[in-house]
């Protein structure tokens, strides 16, 4: 006879898992919250580990669909082989020698000013890679943010491994040479703020950080950085273009907004804020965890009252974050006018809000931080709701619509009986925070591992952060 947890994950395979009929209300007794997440936690880490080279440490973009490796998958990459190791998924030693290839690969293949034959230059590196020349995919821009999520994870990397042996020296060894490399000075612009890219056949993008964004952790790498730190001051430039987004956002309480909601996760991914104020904060009365729990909650509330009568919105089926879509296209479904997208940014919050009712599960449950009874409810109903068409081999996938029921073609994804369209993909830069958060909700494990990163540490200092509560203890001393 199968055990609770084997009927469950008997429920969830590939193979057999299809959705159910039960409405959101009924999703509390379906299975229980640790049952689910010690599933969801085990598929997503195999993203990483299963489709990732050894070799090099390539992590595809998306997947099944391989178009290119993606710098920001495999700074989340880095973190799932920790999370590996620590779950007894894979051995200490399997995770370190991937570890160490990936950078090996990435610090020496070349760099320079070329259009071709390289795979960065001054540090950063370029945004997607080509799978087989390990270099630089097409057109694709220079990143300052997709080389610091790849640097996070290499900095978590080089906390972790710091065992006396030849492959885990060469790791912190590596991760530190890789991060100091880079000069943040090449992308500082004129006006004091942090450019988001450059290309060698055009220069750089127009695009600055300005605005509350995931912009924060370009800014606090670059500030720790012992040989090409930029003014502190940028913080500051940075931080006062906030105000064209604060306010309720959908939400009952007042924050700092930004539509997708991954934008409100990122930084937390690394950085502990809990109990810190930068300037802006201090003025406000709270810090940026708040903030992101805020924003979080505000997206449930636009969910519920669902001003555009979506299906399936509510108060357990909700979710927006920049995700896959089932078509650029304008069409007429029961009786209403809908235009709908591809790959986009989607959310209720300013600045450029937009919602064709897809739903993306990492937005809610890459919250749980924030919010655990939400975010928890939000995926047992989806996975009560819509079982298998939504959830597979790693886990959710990375979107799906149940307004868009058409015969429109889309090559995102198929059309299923309940949930209407779902993406055919896995996103890494998606599945990345879904794991690394379910880890820092039940153990900490990002959170504690950085806490001891000198790096962190003077990124934050330097951007003006003050304690105001006992769990910053870690940054300003104390017990």
């Amino acid at each position: 006879m199968l055990s609770r947890r084997e009927t469950i994950l008997a429920l969830m395979a590939l193979a057999s898992c299809g959705p159910k009929t039960a409405q959101s209300g009924e999703t509390e007794n379906a299975f229980s919250a640790d049952e689910m997440l010690a599933d969801i936690h085990r598929r997503t880490f195999n993203y990483f580990w299963e489709t990732t080279d050894n070799e090099r440490g390539l992590t595809p973009d998306r997947w099944p669909t391989r178009t290119f490796s993606s710098i920001a998958a495999i700074g989340f990459a880095f973190n799932a082989y920790i999370i590996g190791v620590r779950a007894g998924y894979v051995t200490r030693d399997e995770a370190a020698l991937r570890t160490r290839n990936t950078l090996k690969y990435l610090y020496e293949a070349p760099q320079g000013p070329a259009a071709t034959g390289t795979i960065g230059h001054k540090g950063f590196f370029y945004h997607f890679l080509d799978y087989q020349t390990g270099l630089r995919y097409r057109n694709t821009e220079l990143s300052t943010i997709d080389t610091s999520l790849l640097l996070l994870g290499a900095i978590t990397a080089a906390q972790f491994f710091n065992q006396n042996n030849a492959v885990e020296t060469e790791i912190r060894n590596l991760a530190h040479a890789m991060y100091e490399r880079v000069d943040w000075t090449f992308m500082l612009r004129r006006s004091g703020k942090i450019g988001m890219g450059w290309h060698p056949e055009t220069g750089f993008i127009a695009s600055e950080w300005r605005g509350f964004s995931e912009g924060s952790l370009v800014y606090l790498l670059a500030f720790a950085s012992p040989t090409h730190t930029i003014p502190s001051t940028a913080w500051q430039r940075w931080t006062s273009t906030y105000n064209q987004t604060w306010g309720k956002n959908f939400g009952y309480l007042p924050h700092v907004g930004y539509f997708p909601l991954f934008v409100h996760q990122y930084p937390h991914i690394w950085y502990d804020f809990r109990d810190m104020q930068d300037t802006y904060m201090r003025r406000k009365g709270f810090d940026y965890f708040e903030n992101s729990r805020r924003a979080t909650v505000a997206q449930r509330e636009y969910a519920i009252k669902n001003p555009n009568g979506y299906k399936d919105y509510g108060p357990d089926i909700w979710g927006m974050t920049a995700c896959d879509g089932p078509a650029d296209v304008e069409l007429v479904l029961n009786r209403r006018r809908r235009f709908f997208r591809t790959y986009s940014a989607r959310g209720q919050g300013s600045p450029h809000m937009f919602d064709d009712g897809t739903i993306s599960p990492t937005a809610a449950i890459s919250s749980i931080v924030f919010t655990p009874e939400i975010s928890i409810r939000a995926a047992q109903a989806m996975l009560t709701k819509y079982g298998g068409d939504i959830y597979g081999r790693f886990g959710f996938h990375d979107s799906f619509n149940p307004t868009y029921v058409t015969n429109h073609p889309s090559t995102e994804g198929r059309q299923v009986p309940i949930a209407g369209w779902v993406s055919n993909d896995y996103l890494g830069i998606d599945q990345g925070p879904i794991l690394s958060m379910i880890e820092n909700y039940q153990h900490g494990t990002i959170w504690n591992l950085m806490k001891q990163s000198e790096i962190i540490k003077t990124g934050l200092r330097r951007a003006g952060f003050t304690q105001s509560g006992p769990q910053s203890n870690w940054l300003f001393g104390g017990t």
